[in-house]
């Protein structure tokens, strides 16, 4: 489970920005919203607002980045590869500087503490804590070239210190040799699933793989009903992928080269019944999801794979723009399933949304809400609806935050200029 992830100097955030999931004091929603595990009281979801290009999107990218950096940086192909870190552009104070990234995470009841900074060329630091009492014990530092392993509590990285490029991570390379805790840290983060919610491609295969099992199969379709009662069952069909299947910007070259082991695909068919002209049931027609279905029944059938993994194995999903083409009483619905006692595993989801509907303390609490807002000089500042002084917890969220009494809102200012004959004067 995540307790909390902090970034600076990246894409639009400049200074120390955290996210976290610590529950606070308040006691509403404690039954469904609140996970009590290892001594820790943690929330079961997060919702970030904010205007367009407020950085919301870029505090969930910065996770994206950590994530993917731990997953390949060790590999062979990345060693002569520069580190593709966005660092704050508008500010001479981040000029030289490196980025920082760090993760409180529980990991089989145990508290970790893990991160680094870098930059385009190297690892700048990196270090790894547990707290496996009530003191934190260091695992490995390292600063520069030097990596102080603790030979006690992370022996499988004695060795490594050596093994380790400029720009790869230790973490990913005692992984990499079949460390232990590094292994199973990886696997923690590996099953942190991160999706961008207005173009889910990619998330297919997952609902696919649900598919294939008849025990499986049953969840699935009840959970897509919800957004298209119409549908009545799926059906799998594998093809060979043709030039037709490949987008149509790709280049002709790398066309070619993907098509030349004949590689196979499954598709989905959606079924439908088929009624004649006094409504009698006739039979049934199937859809092609891409071609046939709507935009919001295509999220759905695509989101419910990673869903139900999620909650079934007790993990973190984040999506950004999840209410992007849904109707709110679907994306309620998704975050209902988190926000409950049935979430038995202690899944948690955090998301991106402009859908003020959800703002409301029958839903969320205030340490569950949070905004991003960018100041004068395109910084992106985040925080928490509890962090507010004087918001009481039956408030009217949405309300306030559309007049708003919590910032995080676009400045429109007059339109009548853009209609005015000449323009504006």
């Amino acid at each position: 489970m995540l307790i909390e992830f902090s970034v600076e100097n990246f894409l639009s955030v400049k200074g120390r920005a955290t996210l976290s999931m610590v529950a606070s004091s308040d006691t509403s929603l404690e039954e469904s919203n609140v996970i009590t595990s290892a001594n820790h009281r943690l929330v079961r979801s997060a919702v970030l607002y904010g205007a367009n290009a407020s950085g919301k999107s870029n505090v969930l990218n910065a996770l994206y980045f950590f994530r993917r950096m731990i997953m390949t940086s060790s590999k062979d192909t990345q060693a002569n590869e520069e580190i593709d870190v966005e660092p704050f552009l508008l500010s001479t104070e981040c000029e030289g500087s490196p980025s920082f990234f760090e993760v409180v995470f529980l990991d089989a009841d145990v508290p970790y503490r893990y991160g680094f900074q870098a930059d385009q060329k190297k690892i700048h630091s990196e270090w790894l804590f547990s707290r496996p009492s009530t003191k934190e014990a260091t695992l490995f530092e390292r600063e520069g070239d030097e990596i102080r392993v603790n030979a006690d509590r992370f022996k499988e990285g004695k060795g490594l210190e050596g093994r380790t490029r400029e720009n790869a991570l230790f973490l990913s390379v005692c992984a990499q040799f079949n460390g232990e805790i590094a292994t199973a840290l990886l696997s923690w983060f590996q099953n942190l699933r991160m999706l961008h919610g207005f173009a889910p491609m990619g998330m297919l295969s997952a609902t696919i793989d649900r598919l294939k099992s008849s025990g499986s199969k049953a969840r699935v379709l009840e959970l897509t009903q919800v957004a298209d009662p119409g549908i009545t069952d799926y059906d799998l069909r594998q093809k060979n992928l043709t030039i037709q299947d490949l987008p149509k910007a790709m280049p002709d070259e790398i066309k070619q080269d993907l098509l030349k082991d004949h590689p196979v695909i499954t598709e989905l068919k959606t079924t439908h019944r088929k009624f004649d002209e006094a409504n009698n049931d006739v039979g049934t027609v199937q859809f092609d999801l891409e071609d046939n279905e709507s935009a919001g029944t295509q999220k759905m059938v695509k989101l419910t794979g990673p869903l139900l993994d999620t909650l079934e194995n007790g993990r973190l999903l984040v999506v950004d723009e999840l209410d992007a083409r849904m109707h709110p009483l679907l994306t309620r619905m998704i975050v209902s399933l988190f926000n409950s006692p049935a979430n038995r595993k202690n899944a948690q989801l955090i998301f991106a949304s402009h859908d003020t509907t959800l703002l409301t303390p029958k839903l969320f609490r205030r340490d569950q809400v949070w905004f991003a807002e960018k100041d004068q000089y395109g910084a992106t500042d985040l925080y928490s609806l509890v962090e507010l002084r004087g918001v009481r917890k039956e408030a009217s969220f949405a309300k306030d935050y559309i007049q708003g009494k919590y910032g995080a809102i676009p400045f429109i200012g007059d339109p009548e200029w853009l209609f005015c004959e000449g323009g504006h004067e």
